[in-house]
Order: structure tokens, then C-alpha cells, then sequence
């Protein structure tokens, strides 16, 4: 895949999406949404029409984003991460984020947070890695099974209700990122929105019962970067419409109208993980 870095710019601040993959969904798309009507789907393909490939079959973009800002570089989310990592089950690992990030102009050493929005494999694939996996990745302590953070100058932030529902989400995660992070002394744990060097964590539950997504603002614009607040066109579309793999549909809903929400004096950006267009304009 090419190394194309859209970026945005809001102010001093520059938002860069970082690709680390694509391809189908596990699932039937209609698995996935089982309330939704084929008028909703028709109308979710004329806004997202790169969403279905010619099988009919739910296409994904699996993407990270960087934040640059004037007091460094936040990392929203760890992608799909290398051969060996927790998402090879089902999605198309290897990932190439560290492809992205060289086209970008960033050396993981640079990055001082990273926000993991969520416990879902897809999106911490490369927090912690293996010696094996990315031979270049030293920098930092590993654990007694090789493992490192990835980025190795960074504190990674989680929110508390989302570490206390780790078992009930991925509890292979406790050994292969949670406790990585902790040996080296790099997690930290948020307690719903925090102020960030750049922007701030917003809790967004519902999606996972300790979800966040990431806003940035300066003056009337905002970029809000969505993690899996918003998974596919439907939703932003339909913000209410149920997604079988969220904990909470009912919740997820009231996050995504919450966050969706805003004035015509405020013009919203959405940087989303999934759909065909790193950047949209709501």
C-alpha cells in the first residue's frame, strides 16, 4: 500500500493519519447492523461508497492518528499492529505504521502519549511488541517475554473503566499489553475527560464501557479523532442505529450524539479509524 499521510491542520496544531491496513470485515456488514434498512444502507453507500468492495462485503480501513502540536506528539491508537500481534486472528496484519510514521517525519522516540482509545485488538497493535516482531524497537525495558513499548518515551493513557472491563474484553491483553506497560512504568489511568499536551481525552463509553476519543479545538474549529465512536457511514448518519459489537448500544448512541453535536458557529472535523476518508467534514 502507498504511505500517503493526509494531514489537517487546525491553528498551530497538525492531525496526520497514519494507515496501517485494510481489508474485510470478519463478518456480514448486515451482521453487523441487523436493524438497519436497505434505504439506511443506500444511503450510507452514496455517502461512504469505498465501504463495500464489488463482493458486497463491509470494507475497513484500519488507521492511527498523530497529533503535532508546539508541546509534542500524541498518538491516537496503535493500529493493527505486526504479524504476531493480537489482531492476527482476523485482520490483515502485518500493518505498516511504521511505514506511516517514517512518511510523516516521526521516530517513535519523538511520540510522548499515546491514547489508546479502546481494548479492541485492532487498536493496540503496536503499543507493546516483540523483538521479533520489530527488531528495531529497542529503546525501552522489555518484560521477561521480550516484549516493549513501542514507543518507547511515551506514557499511554486508558481510561479506568476501560482497564477494569479488561477481562471481560480481551483478557489475552492483560499479558501481552497491560502488564508490558505497566513493568515499564508507561500506563496511566484516566478517569474520564483529561486535559492533553495537545487537546484533550473525552470519554466516550458505550462502544466499550471505557471508550474515549480525542478532541482538539482551537477557536471555531474542532477535530474530534473518533476511534470507534464511529465505525461506519450509518452511524453518523443514523447516530442511534444498534452495532452488534458494541457493549452498550444504548450508550454508544448517546456518545455519538453527544459528540456529534455542535453549533453552526463550530465546524467539526471527524478523524475517523474505519471509514474511507481519514477526514470528514460534519
Amino acid at each position: 500500500m502507498s504511505f500517503s499521510v493526509p494531514r489537517l491542520r487546525i491553528g498551530s496544531t497538525e492531525i496526520i493519519a497514519l494507515a496501517d491496513g485494510e481489508g474485510p470485515f470478519f463478518s456480514p456488514r448486515a451482521d453487523a447492523f441487523p436493524g438497519a434498512t436497505a434505504a439506511q444502507w443506500a444511503e450510507a453507500d452514496r455517502h461512504d461508497p469505498g465501504a463495500v468492495d464489488a463482493e458486497g462485503r463491509w470494507w475497513l480501513p484500519f488507521r492511527a492518528y498523530a497529533i503535532r502540536g508546539d508541546k509534542g506528539i500524541t498518538v491516537v491508537d496503535a493500529g493493527i499492529g505486526p504479524a504476531d500481534g493480537p489482531a492476527a486472528a482476523w485482520a490483515p496484519v502485518p500493518g505498516v505504521l511504521p511505514e506511516s510514521l517514517a512518511a510523516a517525519d516521526i521516530d517513535p522516540a519523538e511520540v510522548d502519549t499515546v491514547v489508546l482509545t479502546h481494548l479492541h485488538t485492532d487498536h493496540v497493535g503496536w503499543a507493546v511488541v516483540t523483538e521479533a516482531a520489530v527488531p528495531s524497537a529497542g529503546g525501552g525495558a522489555a518484560d521477561g517475554g521480550g516484549r516493549r513499548p513501542y514507543f518507547p518515551n511515551a506514557e499511554y493513557l486508558l481510561q479506568q473503566a476501560e482497564f477494569d472491563a479488561l477481562d471481560a474484553i480481551n483478557p489475552q491483553l492483560r499479558e501481552t499489553l497491560v502488564d508490558p506497560l505497566t513493568a515499564a512504568g508507561r500506563l496511566r489511568l484516566l478517569d474520564g475527560d483529561t486535559p492533553l499536551r495537545t487537546g484533550r481525552a473525552v470519554a466516550t463509553p458505550g462502544h466499550t464501557p471505557g471508550h474515549q476519543s480525542v478532541l482538539v479545538a482551537d477557536g471555531r474549529e474542532r477535530v474530534l479523532v473518533t476511534g470507534d465512536l464511529l465505525v461506519h457511514a450509518l452511524q453518523l448518519l443514523h447516530p442511534g442505529l444498534a452495532y452488534a459489537h458494541e457493549a452498550d448500544p444504548e450508550a454508544a448512541g448517546r456518545s455519538r450524539r453527544r459528540m456529534l453535536d455542535h453549533g453552526t458557529d463550530t465546524v467539526l472535523h471527524l478523524a475517523t479509524s474505519h471509514l474511507t476518508e481519514p477526514f470528514l467534514l460534519v
